[in-house]
C-alpha cells in the first residue's frame, strides 16, 4: 500500500476507495472483502460481511478488519469513517452508477475522482513474489496443454478434451481456470473465442486449444493449434506464417520498445503472408489477477513495455468456414527480452 500512499499524495488525495474484488485482493491478500478504505493519515479498513469475517482476521494483511451487519450497505459505513477522519478528497477504482451518486451526496464536502488508472500503474509491473506465482500458474497451465496433446484425438468431442485439460491443472495444484477453456475444431476453430461444445474432432481439422490455470489469484494464458492428420498445403501456410509472426514478435518485444511495435512485428508478416485482413484481434494484454490488464499490444496502443510487465504474445489467423489457428505463449517483459513463462511444444500435426 505504501507505493499507492505515494502515488495519492502526488495526486492530492486522502482517502481511496477499492471496491474492485481483485483490487481488495492485490492490497490485502484477502478475497472476500466488500469495500477496502486507505486513507493517507490512519490504518486501512476493510469492511467485510460477518460470512468473511474470520476467514479475514486471520488473512489480511496491512488492514484493519471492520465487520459489517448482514443487512447493512457498506457505503453508510464508509461514509462514516470518511466524515471521522476528515477526508476532504477521494479517489475510487471503480464504481456503479447508483454507488457513485449515493456517495457524493453523502459526503457533499468531500471531492471525488476517478482515479482507477493509479491502481493500474502500479498492477501493471509484478513484484519478485508476483512473478513467483506467475511462473507457477504458467507451469500449471503448460501442464494442461501437454495433457491436451497426449489425448487430443478424432473421435473425441471437444468437452471431453476441455475436461481432461481442466481436471490436469486442477490435479497438479491449479486454484481452477483463468478462463473458460476454449477447444474450438474445424470451421469453430475461426471463433477466436469459440469456447467448446459437443462437435466430434475429425481428422483433418484444426484444433484450438486456448487454457488457462489460476494460482492464488494469478492467471496464465497459452493456446496452441493443432491439425488432426496429414495438413493441407492451405493449412500449413496459415500455421507457419501465425508461427513465425508469434516467434518475431516475442523477439521484438522488451523493456523500452512501444507495444504497437511489438504487433507490428507480427501484424506485418502476417500481412505479407495474405493473411491480414484474417488476423482481427490486437497482438495481446498484460496478465496477472485478470486474464485482461493493461499494457495493450495492438496497432493503436499508447503503452510501452517496461521490466516487469507479463503479457501475452498471440497472434491468429481465422478465415470463416475453414478454420483459425492461434500460438500464445505468457511472457515477461525484462531489459533484455521477452522470456517465455508458458512452455508448450510447438507443433503442427497430432
Amino acid at each position: 500500500m505504501e507505493r499507492l500512499l505515494s502515488l495519492m499524495g502526488a495526486e492530492g488525495l486522502e482517502g481511496f476507495l477499492i471496491t474492485d474484488p481483485r483490487n481488495m485482493y492485490y492490497f490485502t491478500g484477502f478475497s472476500g472483502g466488500s469495500m477496502l478504505l486507505i486513507t493517507r493519515d490512519a490504518e486501512s479498513i476493510l469492511f467485510v460481511y460477518g460470512v468473511n469475517y474470520e476467514a479475514a482476521k486471520v488473512k489480511v494483511e496491512g488492514a484493519q478488519v471492520e465487520l459489517i451487519e448482514a443487512d447493512e450497505n457498506p457505503i453508510g459505513r464508509v461514509v462514516k469513517r470518511l466524515e471521522e477522519m476528515g477526508v476532504r478528497s477521494l479517489g475510487f477504482d471503480s464504481l456503479k452508477a447508483s454507488t457513485y451518486l449515493k456517495l457524493k451526496s453523502s459526503i457533499s464536502r468531500a471531492e471525488l475522482r476517478d482515479s482507477g488508472r493509479l491502481v493500474w500503474e502500479l498492477r501493471k509491473i509484478k513484484d519478485r513474489t508476483e512473478i513467483l506465482l506467475m511462473r507457477r500458474a504458467a507451469e500449471l497451465t503448460s501442464m494442461g496443454m501437454r495433457r491436451a496433446m497426449e489425448v487430443v484425438e478424432a473421435g473425441l468431442t471437444e468437452r471431453m478434451v476441455a475436461a481432461e485439460i481442466e481436471y490436469e491443472m486442477r490435479r497438479t495444484g491449479s486454484d481452477g481456470v483463468a478462463f473458460d477453456t476454449i477447444v474450438s475444431s474445424g470451421p469453430d476453430s475461426a471463433f477466436p473465442h469459440g469456447g467448446c461444445g459437443d462437435r466430434v474432432i475429425r481428422r483433418g481439422d484444426f484444433v484450438l486449444v486456448d487454457i488457462g490455470a489460476k494460482y492464488m489469484g494469478y492467471c496464465s494464458d497459452l493456446t496452441r493449434t493443432f491439425i488432426m492428420g496429414d495438413p493441407s498445403p492451405k493449412q500449413r501456410r496459415i500455421y507457419e506464417a501465425v508461427r513465425k509472426a508469434q516467434e518475431l514478435a516475442v523477439n521484438a518485444a522488451r523493456a523500452g520498445v512501444k507495444a504497437k511495435d511489438v504487433d507490428r512485428a507480427a501484424r506485418e508478416h502476417i500481412s505479407g503472408a495474405g493473411y491480414g485482413e484474417h488476423f482481427v484481434h490486437g497482438l495481446g494484454h498484460g496478465i496477472g489477477l485478470d486474464v485482461h490488464e493493461p499494457p495493450r499490444l495492438s496497432p493503436r496502443s499508447r503503452d510501452v513495455l517496461v521490466e516487469g510487465n507479463v503479457v501475452t504474445v498471440e497472434p491468429g489467423v481465422y478465415i470463416p468456414k475453414f478454420g483459425g489457428v492461434r500460438i500464445e505463449d505468457t511472457v515477461l517483459i525484462t531489459a533484455d527480452e521477452a522470456e517465455k513463462l508458458t512452455e508448450a511444444p510447438v507443433q503442427m500435426v497430432l
